[in-house]
């Protein structure tokens, strides 16, 4: 094995202007925060994100012009409405948005997991999904070869970096994920890079002696961080749940044209005088 433990700004550098990303978590819950906010304090780029239900973590991204495109099956902030700097970038075609749909993007995941070319789902069929969602070419109708029944094959989706933020982990980047996995496991399979942020490293004994606790195998990950409340303003189960006071600041700010501000403030450490 080797070490891959490093530092959070050399962790965020091995993600690349332009590349397709994915974040680990769903919503508000386990998304790696502090990984997002070093990329946009090195200041990149027309990134192209893709995912099943993201929040706060696309919507941070595309608030601070980070972003060229969007693809996801929902982009929300729970009860608490629509995430907003990615309906204003949408609205003023500042972004490429392409809406899909759950099924199909996990669909994709899991192909580029599995190392085939794509899968095939039901539903969507007579939608308008299939004509105005994905990435161009990313699906297709086809007939089943067995039963002639009609499915829609959708094609690998393998991002150029998938970035998790998990409980422990050690030097080498075995992680293990309490509570929930949400696609963690299938995003770390499918990337060709994988970037991790941890609550607490520990020794790789820790995981000797459960083995059956690895979540994520050290050969998936190219960069691990040691990150406490790495997740913030997100959850992450056992440790510390969402800050939904935090988020309403957030969605006031990107609301009322002071996004910059909170930029300044919980992103580049600067507090105007």
């Amino acid at each position: 094995m080797r070490r891959v433990l490093t530092s959070l700004g050399e962790a965020a550098r091995l993600v690349k202007d332009g590349d397709v990303i994915t974040t680990g978590g769903a919503t508000f819950h386990r998304a790696p925060m502090e990984m997002l906010r070093e990329l946009i304090r090195q200041g990149r780029k027309e990134l192209v994100l893709v995912d099943r239900e993201p929040a706060i973590d696309f919507d941070i991204l595309i608030g601070a012009g980070c972003v060229a495109k969007v693809r996801a099956g929902l982009l929300a902030f729970e009860l608490l409405g629509f995430a907003p700097n990615f309906r204003k970038k949408s609205q003023a075609r500042e972004i490429v948005t392409k809406e899909g749909a759950c099924q199909p993007i996990m669909a994709g995941f899991r192909a580029a997991a599995m190392g085939v070319p794509s899968l095939t789902v039901r539903g969507m069929l007579g939608s308008d999904l299939l004509g105005i969602s994905e990435m161009l070419g990313s699906q297709r109708e086809v007939e089943d070869p067995f039963t002639g029944e009609k499915l829609i094959a959708v094609r690998a989706i393998e991002p150029d970096v998938a970035i998790l933020h998990v409980h422990e982990a050690d030097a080498y980047g075995n992680c293990r994920i309490e509570g929930p996995h949400y696609e963690d496991v299938i995003k770390a399979k499918a990337a060709r890079k994988v970037v991790v942020s941890a609550e607490k490293i520990v020794p790789t004994e820790e995981f000797q002696k459960r083995p059956g606790e690895t979540t994520i195998p050290h050969f998936l990950v190219d960069a691990v961080v040691e990150c406490p409340r790495g997740a913030y303003p997100c959850s992450c189960h056992g440790r510390y749940d969402a800050d939904y006071d935090h988020v309403r600041v957030y969605i006031d700010a990107a609301n009322n044209e002071r996004f910059g501000e909170y930029l300044d403030q919980h992103v580049y450490g600067r507090v105007s005088g």
